[in-house]
């Protein structure tokens, strides 16, 4: 895994995790740029899941196995947009909470990979 990546990833999780925690101490739903910023920390999941579809097709293998490697991977790409569509459903503060609570699951998930590929 490149570690660049990950740590651009679990940062701008945790970014997107206290802006939106912030909206919902201030008693907002999720707004327009909250998506903006949902789809950009989305983009930085996938090119993860890109490079580490090419690390395993290259031969080189996790240590602690590629079958909870990949599931992982498709975890983290899943995590925001999951998050955002029960957002668009909730339309006050606890929209924003929920945006929240996936960012930093996100930013651990990230954490477990780096330690899954053996960092």
């Amino acid at each position: 895994m490149l570690a660049a990546l990950t740590i651009a990833t679990a940062v701008a999780a945790l970014v997107l995790a206290a802006w939106c925690g912030f909206a919902a101490y201030r008693d907002q739903p999720t707004k327009d740029w909250h998506f903006i910023g949902m789809a950009v920390v989305s983009l930085l999941a996938l090119v993860q899941l890109v490079v580490g579809i090419v690390q395993l097709a290259r031969g080189e293998r996790p240590d602690q196995g590629t079958a909870i490697f990949v599931g992982y991977l498709i975890g983290t790409v899943c995590c925001v947009p999951a998050a955002a569509l029960l957002s668009l459903g909730e339309r006050t503060r606890w929209g924003s909470v929920t945006v929240a609570a996936g960012g930093v699951v996100l930013a651990v998930l990230q954490v477990r990979l780096y330690d899954i590929w053996g960092g």
